[in-house]
């Protein structure tokens, strides 16, 4: 056992859904359920498409375009996340994971000047855009690939790795540009706390499967100068918008509160999903640094105290920097967000309250978001809880539903496959 990780029992506590067994079996169930559903990301003719309610294609994709495309974003979060079904032996899940190997290496990849491109068009045209967002999914999708044993997977990180290094990686700044274009000419002077998450836990997942050490470094260099930094020095609220010389801009995007990557204010979901980001670093580095614990905490604990309805349920999106509300609709993703970091911290800390917040936002889960009829999460309501379809549309995404399920019945480790290849061995 980790030294970190307290379980109820050692602090005395009333028993733990964590740690009841007819809880995981539902969590496993749902899981499964999500697994089956979206399968059908994956066409007949072999593009990657996202959903709509009912498990069909949706026309021009999410969020709509003018033409059918196949995006980045969905092959990668696809590609990782049946490789963590096939890594607890889902079958059908390893023949999934093999085309999105090959729609990365073949139709994404530029084979000319490098990179990833961000959408293929069908037939409409291509986005040639190269995002650092959009690696960093590569690489996590390479990652869990190669730990399931997709061998393809091997040539995929080592070239989006190499990418990463040569365009994106700044020593210096111990962080990631944000955006090219197809000849890797800068788009715009812009720097962003979202990408580098998400380059967080890819570098964290490609560390595992590569046994790159100097990775999991780069990581906590990322929640130190974001968890530990930028929000300790914003009162636990963290800036998401910056200049090139990483100077905050709190005001970008204010007169678009419903933007689904670079909103205005502060983005609670964030401020979940770094508090895990800074627990799965003190794990990958098998440190006990009392700071990035203090950090994970106090982020996560500044935005339930901010955010919580507590007459309705659920998080807004965003907020104002004086901790007021400016967009109330309630996001799925922060509350798959909340029930992985709330798992973490409690079997971190032993503390009661983070195991209180974990049956809290599954209760809001299961009575608002799952669609325990057709399968999937629905991706947004308004203020009350009313289903709504702006920015997002249909059920586009398993990734953050997928890893809610799956990371609190898992050992704790640094990568979600990383936890899941634990678990497994631990099942045999």
């Amino acid at each position: 056992m980790h030294p970190l990780i307290v379980t109820a029992d050692a602090v005395g506590g009333p028993p733990s859904w964590l740690e009841a067994q007819f809880h995981r079996d539902w969590v496993t169930a749902q899981a499964m359920s999500l697994w089956s559903f979206f399968r059908a990301s994956m066409d007949p003719e072999g593009w990657w498409v996202e959903l709509d309610d009912d498990g069909r294609a949706l026309p021009t994709g999410c969020p709509p375009g003018v033409a059918p495309r196949q995006n980045l974003l969905t092959v990668a979060r696809m590609t990782h996340s049946y490789a963590l079904g096939e890594l607890l032996g889902v079958p059908g899940c390893a023949g999934i994971v093999d085309c999105g190997l090959a729609a990365l290496w073949e139709r994404h990849r530029d084979r000319e000047l490098g990179g990833y491109i961000e959408a293929i068009g069908r037939p409409g045209p291509d986005d040639k855009t190269k995002t650092l967002y959009g690696h960093a999914h590569v690489i996590l999708a390479a990652s869990s690939a190669l730990v399931a044993g997709h061998d393809p997977a091997r040539n995929l990180l080592a070239d989006v790795l190499a990418v990463l290094d040569e365009h994106f990686w700044s020593e210096h700044d111990g962080a990631g540009s944000e955006a090219y274009d197809h000849q890797w000419r800068e788009i715009e002077s812009y720097r962003g706390a979202n990408s580098n998450m998400h380059l967080c836990e890819a570098l964290l997942a490609a560390a595992d499967a590569a046994d790159r050490p100097d990775l999991v470094v780069r990581a906590e260099r990322l929640v130190r100068r974001f968890a530990d930094g930028y929000a300790r020095a914003h009162q636990w609220l963290l800036p998401e918008h910056f200049s090139p010389d990483w100077a905050a801009r709190l005001d970008y995007n204010a007169e678009r509160l419903d933007d689904p990557f670079r909103p205005y204010g502060a983005t609670l979901g964030h401020s979940l999903e770094w508090a895990r980001l800074a627990l799965a670093v003190q794990l990958a580095a098998g440190t006990t640094d009392a700071s990035l614990l203090e950090a994970s905490e106090a982020l996560f604990d500044r935005a339930v105290a901010l955010g919580w309805d507590h007459a309705l349920g659920g998080l807004p999106y965003t907020v104002n920097w004086d901790g007021s509300v400016a967009n109330p609709d309630h996001y799925f993703w922060p509350v798959a967000e909340g029930i992985a970091t709330s798992s973490y911290l409690f079997r971190t800390t032993g503390k009661p309250v983070y195991e209180t917040w974990y049956r809290r936002f599954w209760e809001f889960a299961a009575t608002h978001l799952i669609d325990h009829q057709r399968g999937g999460w629905y991706p947004l309501l308004d203020a009350r809880n009313r289903r709504k379809v702006h920015p997002w549309y249909g059920k586009p995404d398993v990734y953050h539903s997928l890893q809610a399920c799956l990371l609190p019945i898992m050992p704790m480790a640094g990568s979600a496959a990383g936890a899941v290849r634990m678990g497994a061995q631990q099942r045999r």
